[in-house]
């Protein structure tokens, strides 16, 4: 059975939920439009380095938190477009050392 796919916007609704608070409330302290926070909410719009930024703040939770929900969904659902196609690539490992060899 496939993996259920979440969109961070079902975690920014629950923690608004949990909080009773209403995305116009939350965009207001947030500085942001309500439609970007009602976007993120219907799965209409990722969550951007700017937004992560203010929800990390708002939350006190830092940033990575966000960043790391929409990194993670971008990668199962593309893993799930690609499919079997994915293993038909070959491998060749990198020969550098560290992420430092790998900078111009």
């Amino acid at each position: 059975m496939a993996r259920m796919i979440i969109h961070p916007g079902e975690h920014l609704a629950d923690e608004l939920k949990a909080l009773g608070m209403s995305a116009n409330e939350m965009a207001k302290e947030l500085g942001v439009p309500t439609n970007r926070i009602t976007e993120i909410i219907r799965g209409k719009r990722g969550i951007s380095g700017d937004t992560a930024l203010r929800l990390g703040r708002w939350f006190g939770t830092g940033p990575d938190i966000w960043m790391n929900l929409q990194k993670n969904y971008e990668l199962r659902l593309a893993a799930q477009e690609i499919g079997d196609a994915l293993q038909k690539i070959p491998v060749h490992k990198t020969k550098a050392k560290s992420d430092n060899d790998l900078r111009p």
